[in-house]
């Protein structure tokens, strides 16, 4: 009697051209996976800013603006006092092709704004933003007495 043992190279290409056709199939889900990842952290370092404007206006009784800069968007006090260092408190770095849109619903001015304002009592402006990305798009809604973000919008590309 004969005994087989190994495969033959049929079988193994069938297997291989198998474990092809699943990478192929399962590669858009992983992508957009990993697009969806990136775009929640946009959003995400989005609301700690906010929350940490929110703690620090409250917790020092100042006011503090978060400020859009041409590459950046930064919390900062609204006015400097004497032992402040003038450096901001937070950053949030723009990469390349992502932009951060703020609007103020509630606001006498037309936009563009460049500045959202936390009061000492840890209230703010009723603020929109809105961002864009490779990853994807995200709007919501801050909600002034809270800071509370509520999602208008949220697409992953």
């Amino acid at each position: 009697m004969l005994s087989r043992r190994g495969f033959t190279l049929i079988e193994i290409m069938i297997s291989v051209f198998i474990l092809i056709l699943l990478l192929l199939v399962a590669l858009p889900s992983i992508s957009g996976v990993m697009a969806n990842r990136r775009l929640q952290r946009s959003l995400d370092a989005m609301n700690a800013i906010v929350q940490q404007a929110q703690e620090h206006s409250l917790k020092e009784r100042r006011t503090y603006v978060i400020e859009w800069q041409k590459r950046t968007i930064i919390l900062r006090p609204a006015e400097a006092q004497q032992g402040d260092s003038g450096a901001p408190i937070a950053r949030l770095t723009l990469e390349k092709g992502h932009a951060y849109v703020l609007r103020l619903p509630a606001a006498l001015a037309k936009g563009p704004f460049a500045e959202w304002t936390f009061w000492p009592s840890g209230t703010c402006e009723p603020a929109n933003i809105q961002f864009k990305g490779p990853n994807g798009s995200w709007e919501v809604n801050y909600e002034p007495l809270s800071a509370r973000p509520q999602i208008v919008r949220y697409a992953a590309r």
